[in-house]
């Protein structure tokens, strides 16, 4: 039933983003992906490369310079055991979002960062992630998820994100497009990643409710169809 739906869960990115690069999309995993493929797209394992670089890097900064990171309600009290890897491989199999919208999601984790002067930290980033790909799913794909059950994939309340979705919105001003030219210049900083190569970006990575749903959740929420 879960792999039936997510079928139908396509994405309007890919129809208006012809400018484009084709080898990106095939490189990262974005063109002709099948959500029932054996594989997962290269996206996930490279923005999860890039944002846990940047979590090493912010929280070596801070330790060097003493400086206690600035509180937000994307913070939690400890970073949860999930790895942001194994958190991005979760949100993917159980939002059933296209795979775009990890590109999207990653452009307003930098708008975030850019408005508020944030830090990407073990506490916050599970957070920022959960509430981000929410977003760009329900600004990409045709049908997505409610935020009940985003919550349940996150491992966090429905009040809580819900919270986490109106202030990451007012921070971002409400600016959820993203033209293609942008689009582009992401996918080919993640492209560069993927071959290996040091990607010096200024994005910059919430202690999470362990709470993670021990079953397969075969019985998934109906998906929300525009």
């Amino acid at each position: 039933m879960l792999q039936r739906v997510c079928k139908k869960m396509g994405t309007l990115a890919l129809e208006t983003n012809g400018d484009v690069c084709s080898n990106d999309y095939v490189v990262l995993g974005l063109k002709d992906f099948r959500i029932d493929s054996i594989e997962k797209p290269q996206i996930l394992s490279l923005l999860s490369t890039l944002l846990e670089r940047s979590v090493q890097k912010n929280e070596r900064r801070l330790e060097t310079l003493q400086t206690k990171d600035f509180i937000t309600v994307f913070h939690g009290l400890r970073a949860p055991s999930l790895s942001i890897q194994q958190y991005i491989d979760r949100i993917f199999k159980y939002s059933c979002c296209s795979s775009s919208c990890f590109v999207v999601a990653y452009i307003y984790m930098d708008r975030f960062i850019e408005q508020t002067k944030s830090l990407l930290t073990s506490l916050n980033i599970h957070r920022l992630t959960i509430t981000s790909v929410m977003l760009a799913a329900k600004f990409m794909d045709d049908a997505f998820y409610n935020n009940a059950y985003y919550a349940r994939v996150g491992g966090v309340s429905t009040t809580e994100i819900n919270k986490l979705e109106m202030k990451f919105l007012f921070s971002l001003d409400f600016r959820l497009h993203v033209n293609v030219q942008t689009f582009g210049k992401y996918c080919s900083i993640l492209k560069r990643e993927a071959k290996g190569a040091l990607v010096e970006h200024p994005i910059q990575s919430c202690g999470v409710e362990e709470s993670w749903t021990s079953k397969e959740e075969s019985t998934c929420a109906r998906p929300v169809a525009r």
